[in-house]
Order: C-alpha cells, then sequence, then structure tokens
C-alpha cells in the first residue's frame, strides 16, 4: 500500500476554496505527525500546515493561518486540507508528507488564477 497519496487539486480563481485530501496508509497513521507542504515554481518547498493525528493538534505557517484548516478523515484514515480565500502566491504543487517516517506523496498541483 502506498503510504501518502494526494488528491483534490485543481484550477480555482483567486478567492476561491480547494480541498486537498491525503490518503495515508494506516500503518503510520496514528505514530507519525501528517503535514502539507507546498512547493511553487522557482522556490523552496514550504511548510503549510500539520496534524497529530490522534491528539488533533494543529500547526500552521503563519502565511496561511485563518485560511486554511487542517484536519483528519478517522474514517477514510485521511488528513484534509481546506483552503479558503485562495490568492495566487498559493499556487504550487502541495504535498503530503509523514514525520518521522519520512513518507512523501507525490504531490497535487493548485493553480489559484486572476
Amino acid at each position: 500500500q502506498v503510504p501518502l497519496v494526494e488528491s483534490g487539486g485543481g484550477l480555482v480563481q483567486t478567492g476561491g476554496s480547494l480541498t486537498l485530501s491525503c490518503a495515508v496508509s494506516g500503518r503510520i497513521l496514528s505514530s507519525n505527525v501528517i503535514g502539507w507542504f507546498r512547493q511553487a515554481p522557482g522556490k523552496e518547498r514550504e511548510f503549510v500546515a500539520s496534524i497529530r493525528f490522534n491528539a488533533g493538534r494543529t500547526y500552521y505557517a503563519d502565511s496561511v493561518k485563518g485560511r486554511f484548516t487542517i484536519s483528519r478523515d478517522r474514517a477514510k484514515n485521511a488528513v484534509i486540507l481546506q483552503m479558503n480565500s485562495l490568492k495566487r502566491e498559493d499556487t504550487a504543487v502541495y504535498y503530503c508528507n509523514a514525520v518521522p517516517a519520512g513518507y512523501w506523496g507525490k504531490g497535487t498541483l493548485v493553480t489559484v488564477s486572476s
């Protein structure tokens, strides 16, 4: 089973919303912090948000606080990233990550157009 699989990317207009999902293998879900990172063209990969799945504690980058929400879907073994009030600078490939296991998903592209 692939440890992490992202879905939900796409094209959205400025101010719009998009929901990303990271399906997480059950064998790593309870012992890892699951996070979202993103990489814009020509830029380094940066932290977006993360969640300790069992405890539910969440962490956010300052750039997305108040606009993005990370949550867990226990029934689906998934971590959800709800993105609202999207800006052009949110355009990037979004990756799911598990720490300390060190797994990365293949990413899903989010494009925000004006």
